[in-house]
């Protein structure tokens, strides 16, 4: 079993402006097995721009892969093995973002229509790195028929030596859907996925699109897939996601509450302060952690309104919880 195949069982969706480093250690105090994904890295960033302060993350975040963009060969092997080399358990390639600036730059869901060059890019991100190479990909775009297109995009992804697939349930329209309709409007087919595994069973996917509680997630896997993938619901309601991932699919022990998170949060908050780190970069991560809970919405207005306010600290933590539970007891 490759690397991060078991951690995949239950791994976080790449999101761009949400999935940042801080997010992520806030995330793995709920899960310690999920596996996390960057925000989408683009390989030229790296190898021409040198944005390699893109790669950095804290070692308490493994498992965690870096999900890459790109479409030229060589550029997506060096860069993969900068995130190789940084520390990444993984190294994801991107045909599944629709985003008019994913598309200008030749990569994200368009490559769905090129499979070939997607298995040149594949191929060659292997042989730069001993991780597991994973593509995330979309069911299809515009008018391609996903009962022939997806077969044989998988059959030339595998062929190349990708080690995991996560399948985005849905079409990606590239003309007349923005990127948000483009996450709810196409119509999900969990059926085809699960299709796909049975005609592919040696390779390993996971299903993502529309997947809004653990629940779901286990139902998904229990149809024969390898593994879920979950995104805002695990970011806007992170505690009712990821709490019960440990115990439920990886047979580890739970016990975490809420309050042990907040204080696993504090020293990571005050380091990032001494480092000239601003308090919102973080807390605003963790403003759905008392989703659906009573002072939930105390929670959220004494982050949103007081982390920006000079000399605040990760004391303001305190504060909120405080606040919650002088408003329980009233």
């Amino acid at each position: 079993m490759k690397q991060t195949s078991q951690s995949s069982r239950l791994s976080i969706a790449p999101m761009m402006d949400w999935t940042d480093r801080h997010c992520r250690y806030f995330h793995r105090q709920i899960s310690r097995h999920a596996l996390l994904y960057t925000e989408m890295v683009t390989a030229p960033a790296l190898v021409r721009g040198g944005a390699v302060h893109l790669l950095a993350f804290d070692a308490s975040e493994h498992p965690v892969a870096l999900q890459l963009g790109g479409s030229d060969p060589a550029e997506l092997a060096e860069a993969a093995r900068m995130g190789a080399d940084a520390g990444y358990d993984e190294i994801n390639l991107n045909v599944g973002c629709p985003s008019d600036r994913v598309q200008s730059g030749t990569f994200g869901a368009v490559l769905m229509k090129t499979p070939d060059l997607v298995a040149d890019c594949v191929q060659a991100m292997k042989r730069a790195v001993s991780v597991p190479v994973t593509v995330k990909c979309r069911i299809g775009v515009d008018d391609q028929d996903p009962e022939t297109v997806l077969p044989e995009f998988i059959g030339r992804v595998k062929d190349a030596g990708c080690d995991y697939l996560i399948v985005h349930a849905r079409k990606a329209w590239l003309k007349g859907l923005s990127p948000k309709e483009n996450r709810d409007v196409p119509p999900l087919d969990y059926d085809l996925v699960v299709r796909m595994k049975e005609r592919f069973p040696d390779m390993p996917i996971s299903v993502n699109g529309g997947i809004e509680s653990l629940d779901a997630a286990e139902a998904l896997i229990a149809r024969g897939l390898d593994g879920a993938m979950i995104g805002r619901a695990a970011y806007h309601r992170p505690w009712d996601v990821l709490s019960g991932v440990d115990a439920r699919l990886f047979g580890a022990p739970a016990g975490t509450t809420r309050e042990d998170v907040i204080r696993a949060m504090r020293p990571y908050i005050d380091a990032h302060l001494a480092n000239g780190g601003k308090l919102h970069q973080v807390t605003r991560h963790m403003l759905g952690l008392f989703a659906g809970q009573p002072g939930a919405r105390l929670w959220r207005r004494v982050l949103s309104e007081q982390a920006n306010l000079p000399g605040q600290t990760s004391a303001l933590l305190d504060e909120a919880l405080d606040r919650m539970r002088r408003l329980d007891t009233v």
